[in-house]
């Protein structure tokens, strides 16, 4: 009979008796929280999800990015551990000036993205190491599509921990989970062009992309039955030894996960894109008798430059460009050549109150093996235009080496402008923006232009219209703001109407070239 009933229990893990009173310590999971990402566009929305006040940290940065390659000889291994010995010699300052500040989140850029598998495990328990208190909720954001090093730093994150509770859906993206395989748009990850830039196939499952991790698929059906009966599956799971991974298809479905791992405790660790961090964010704390307010935006600078870099490569970036040159920003395009030789790039000219915006020219198709290495060159060209310019900067990878090129070494997280695109203020005052290069719709660069500044962005002479193939990207428009700290006027006229590419009068500038295609890079998030 025992085993009968042992039996008839694994067959239905919803009925098992497990109680949700905390394990291991035996305390709850704080509503403070430690979060960890592997690129600053990933940490800069998470820090805004969380919808409470957070301090970004720039990890030091790893002694391999120099040169924007990741080496494996053992003069680098060597500078990389002095780093990481470094921050964790460092860390009982760290978590005392949090204790005693205001932030109710901390969030550390890894900059581990493209790091070798092993090192970016290794940065991860540094972190763990040098930033967790023992007390905290611990996150680590990953990415909605399964890239980066997600097997190697999933399996340093279970480290210690009871189970990791596994959420990549991100639904506000049409990026969903079902049956334990990734959706975008309701079409299967493994066959979409999300992977383009890769060196390997999309995984065709969660499970797949976590290969050596031992997971467990938690269907809808235990989602939606309620926190409680869900926490009871994902105990359930950890008896197992299993590492449960989380189906979801709506930003309910995410607060339903983030209500029932909370029930569980420290011991239970939390994985997931920024939906499941934003989920974490509307978890009201135990002692808040009301919502916090979303902080007031910086004023305006009067004044100063507004640099956009775009170091993606994706298709639609192309698009959104076209339509911030149609309201008066100048366009500079260099070339991979100029790139790599520094002296053939012309200086930057950033006059007071312009508007510029600087990409990478991918007419001749752009190597996604050399990716990086451009960012860093693209970092290091505009870092002397950039020093008293508020700045927007669209992909992973290129944020980080521009605000490494510029000393910037922390930054307090905002609002989103809209989602993925990230307000924050750097310790010198200036604005930056930063955003996924994979997020956005056409009019995502515009939006973020009229956001900053109090007065739109200035229309160039009437001209003839663009080509319409510079501004006919199929992306919709980008959705309203998230969290309303700009003034509507601002705002992109199609966030009220039909998607649109501007008014006809206006035209790119004549001395601007309209972008040409860019090849996929993989500096997208």
């Amino acid at each position: 009979m025992l085993g009968a009933e042992a039996a008839r229990r694994a067959a239905c893990p919803q009925e098992v008796s497990v109680s949700v009173v905390p394990r291991g310590r035996g305390r709850p999971a704080s509503r403070r929280v430690l979060a960890l990402a592997d690129d600053l566009s990933g940490a800069a929305e998470t820090g805004a999800a969380l919808r409470r006040p957070s301090r970004l940290v720039l990890a030091p940065a790893d002694e391999t990015h120099q040169g924007g390659t990741a080496r494996t000889d053992h003069g680098a291994r060597t500078a990389y551990a002095a780093r990481t010995a470094y921050a964790a010699r460092t860390a009982a300052r760290t978590v005392a000036r949090e204790q005693a500040g205001a932030a109710r989140a901390l969030v550390v850029d890894l900059d581990s993205r493209s790091l070798p598998p092993e090192q970016a495990a290794a940065a991860l328990r540094t972190a763990l190491d040098a930033w967790w208190d023992g007390e905290q909720t611990v996150f680590k954001k990953a990415d909605s599509q399964l890239r980066g090093n997600l097997p190697a730093e999933t399996a340093a994150f279970a480290e210690g921990a009871r189970a990791v509770v596994i959420a990549p859906a991100l639904p506000a993206q049409g990026r969903t989970v079902r049956g334990g395989v990734v959706h975008l748009d309701g079409v299967p990850l493994h066959r979409t062009e999300a992977w383009r830039a890769e060196p390997r196939p999309a995984p065709r499952s969660v499970a797949v992309a976590l290969a050596g991790l031992p997971t467990e698929a938690v269907p809808l059906g235990a989602v939606r039955a309620g926190p409680r009966a869900l926490a009871r599956v994902l105990s359930a799971a950890a008896e197992r030894g299993h590492h449960p991974v989380v189906d979801a298809e709506s930003d309910a479905d995410l607060d339903a996960v983030a209500a029932a791992a909370l029930l569980l405790g420290r011991d239970f660790r939390l994985l997931g894109s920024a939906g499941l961090a934003a989920a974490l964010g509307r978890t009201p704390e135990p002692s808040a008798a009301e919502p916090r307010p979303a902080p007031p935006p910086a004023p305006p600078s009067e004044r100063r430059p507004l640099l956009f870099v775009v170091g993606t490569a994706e298709p639609h970036a192309v698009a959104q460009i076209a339509q911030l040159a149609a309201y008066g920003a100048r366009h500079v395009q260099l070339t991979p050549a100029e790139l790599e030789d520094p002296g053939a790039v012309r200086p930057l000219a950033l006059g007071p109150d312009a508007v510029t915006v600087v990409s990478i020219d991918g007419g001749q198709g752009v190597r996604p093996s050399a990716a990086p290495t451009l960012a860093a060159a693209l970092a290091r060209t505009v870092a002397d235009a950039a020093g008293g310019a508020d700045l927007v900067l669209t992909g992973g990878e290129t944020a980080r080496r521009v605000l490494d090129a510029l000393g910037v070494r922390e930054l307090t997280p905002l609002a989103e402008i809209h989602p993925g695109a990230v307000h924050a203020l750097a310790p010198d005052g200036r604005s930056v923006v930063t955003r996924p290069g994979s997020h956005g719709g056409r009019d995502s660069l515009r939006t973020i232009a009229a956001a900053l500044r109090p007065a739109p962005v200035p229309a160039p002479a009437p001209g003839p219209p663009p080509p319409p193939s510079a501004v006919s990207e199929p992306n919709p428009p980008n959705p309203p703001h998230s969290a309303r700290q700009f003034s509507p006027q601002h705002e992109s006229p199609s966030h009220n109407g039909p998607p649109h590419d501007g008014p006809p009068q206006h035209s790119p500038p004549q001395d601007t070239p309209v972008p040409s295609p860019v090849a996929p890079s993989g500096d997208t998030t």
